[in-house]
């Protein structure tokens, strides 16, 4: 009788981590188990927490207390067309090693860690919802070899039992990169780089998506994404991603931020 995949697993694992002993990703000190962190790597991953923006989850500290329903100056200025954004960090040294690691590292082994790590700030997902990640390319995904988005949405499919929906936005027009550039000048950019998928587009309209990013930076790539789906009539949008790049959330601590896609 051929085994389960759960006992295949239980029979491999020893074997695994005696060849290959499990290492925390960051600073390479022994962990318990693949796809962790070491406690001191732990403690510095700073993590969205406090009141925050009930528009788009920007942290605002404990000023206000946790029950106040605050709104940051970014959205009382221009109102954001989503439900809603869920970071499982700030952008740090810490996470912009492991985000660097997955996308030029190609340590794809982090995204279910990742991914775990970005599930308890989703919320309740009630109902049916289409996990759609971020497009790259053609040119840049033969490079690179796999879109990082598309491989957090998948395990957040496989997290929260969602559809996945991996090709639902499309990127026919190449970009160069955005690092260096203001909102403005990326969202110049960006003009008309990130379309529905004109085979699925039927399928968006009137459905609640989940938009997964590795790394939100000035929102220009999502507002594109969120300009594409507003085409195609999507009910609903939230945005999820790994690590938000917030420099006033971190006390004054700044980090260069990766390029968009």
């Amino acid at each position: 009788m051929p085994m389960s995949a759960a006992q295949l697993s239980a029979v491999l694992t020893p074997i695994v981590d005696f060849v290959f002993p499990p290492r925390c990703p960051l600073c390479g000190s022994p962990v318990a188990a693949h796809g962790g962190l070491c406690l001191a790597c732990w403690g510095k991953i700073v993590v969205p927490s406090g009141t925050c923006c009930k528009l788009c989850q920007r942290p605002m500290g404990e000023l206000y207390g946790a029950e106040a329903e605050m709104v940051c100056a970014p959205c009382m200025a221009e109102p954001p067309k989503h439900s809603g954004i869920a970071a499982a960090t700030l952008y740090n040294e810490p996470s912009r090693a492991l985000v660097l690691a997955l996308k030029h590292g190609r340590r794809i082994g982090l995204v279910p860690m990742m991914a775990r790590m970005i599930l308890p700030r989703l919320g309740g997902l009630e109902g049916d919802w289409l996990v759609v990640p971020v497009p790259l390319h053609r040119w840049r995904l033969m490079r690179r070899g796999f879109n990082q988005s598309a491989l957090l949405a998948r395990e957040l499919a496989r997290l929260t039992g969602k559809q996945l929906m991996v090709d639902g936005l499309v990127r026919p027009k190449a970009t160069p990169s955005l690092g260096g550039l203001n909102r403005k000048s990326r969202a110049r950019v960006l003009t008309g780089a990130i379309q529905p998928n004109p085979r699925l587009a039927h399928r968006l309209t009137g459905a609640r998506v989940l938009l997964v990013d590795d790394v939100m930076t000035s929102g220009a790539t999502t507002d594109a994404c969120m300009l594409a789906l507003r085409r195609a009539k999507v009910a609903q949008v939230q945005i999820a991603c790994f690590s938000r790049v917030l420099d006033e959330a971190l006390d004054g601590l700044r980090v260069s931020p990766e390029p968009d896609a």
